[in-house]
């Protein structure tokens, strides 16, 4: 019996893939519980549609995350925190976040909003220096932004 999957069921594939099963399996699971659909010509050429479509979406969504990329060239911020100890070894109080970062970024005259879970700091930073951080706008397209934090005055 030949289907189509609605959604991805485990050892068998990912939705959208035809496959081929037994036919008590079909029927009595697969069909009942909403995963697959039959594979008539029909609904084969609509997941044909729907794969063209998919695959320029995905196209397009790529080519606007690069476009978006370049809008970051030669960008750094600087953070002014509040630090103690001498200058090699300097804590903050508190720390720098991803929300931090993200927010400092929406305010560079970029045209799209950087979210807080497109920066990707593995930890907050809580020290004094300059870090790269990597900011990713895309599953393949990601940048490198130069952050500095300095010792606050006063």
């Amino acid at each position: 019996m030949k289907l189509i999957l609605k959604q991805a069921v485990e050892n068998l594939g990912v939705a959208g893939d035809v496959v081929t099963v037994k036919p008590g399996f079909g029927r009595n699971y697969l069909l009942p519980q909403g995963l697959a659909y039959e594979a008539s010509p029909g609904n084969l050429k609509r997941i044909e549609e729907e794969n063209v479509r998919t695959e320029e979406r995905a196209r397009r969504d790529y080519l606007e995350a690069r476009r978006r990329a370049s809008q970051f060239d030669d960008v750094s911020l600087t953070f002014q925190a509040r630090a103690g100890g001498d200058e090699e070894d300097a804590k903050l109080f508190g720390s720098i976040t991803s929300g931090d970062i993200a927010e400092q970024l929406n305010t560079h005259g970029l045209d799209f909003e950087v979210e807080r879970r497109d920066v990707i700091l593995e930890e907050p930073i809580k020290s004094l220096g300059v870090f790269r951080v990597p900011v990713r706008l895309h599953g393949d397209v990601a940048v490198e932004i130069e952050v500095r934090v300095e010792r606050e005055e006063g």
